[in-house]
């Protein structure tokens, strides 16, 4: 059995590789987009860093207007899922096994 230096030493260094692992999560930049029209950039710390759209696309009524409202939301959502599945992939094993440790800000 595992003494509990030896146990606390692993701990430290499953935490040292998690905040790695987070924190180039956090700098990596996720791309999505919606009808062909709107592309967007998170940083996987959610930041949106831009929003293009379609330099084709014309807006000639109110939905228009409304369709390219929802094209935004819709490719930011994706973004936004995209980084919640490297973060479990990335992450995940991590918060499985310090889980019960707690204080981990997870």
């Amino acid at each position: 059995m595992m003494n509990q230096q030896a146990l606390l030493k692993k701990i430290k260094k499953l935490q040292d590789e998690m905040i790695a692992a987070q924190n180039e999560l956090e700098s990596t930049s996720f791309y999505a987009s919606a009808g062909g029209v709107v592309s967007v950039e998170v940083k996987g710390n959610k930041e949106l860093v831009k929003v293009s759209i379609d330099k084709n696309f014309q807006i000639e009524s109110s939905e228009d207007l409304e369709m390219l409202e929802e094209m935004v939301v819709a490719a930011c959502n994706q973004a936004y899922k995209e980084i919640e599945k490297a973060t479990k992939e990335k992450l995940g094993k991590y918060t499985d096994l310090l889980g019960g440790f707690g204080g981990f800000g997870f």
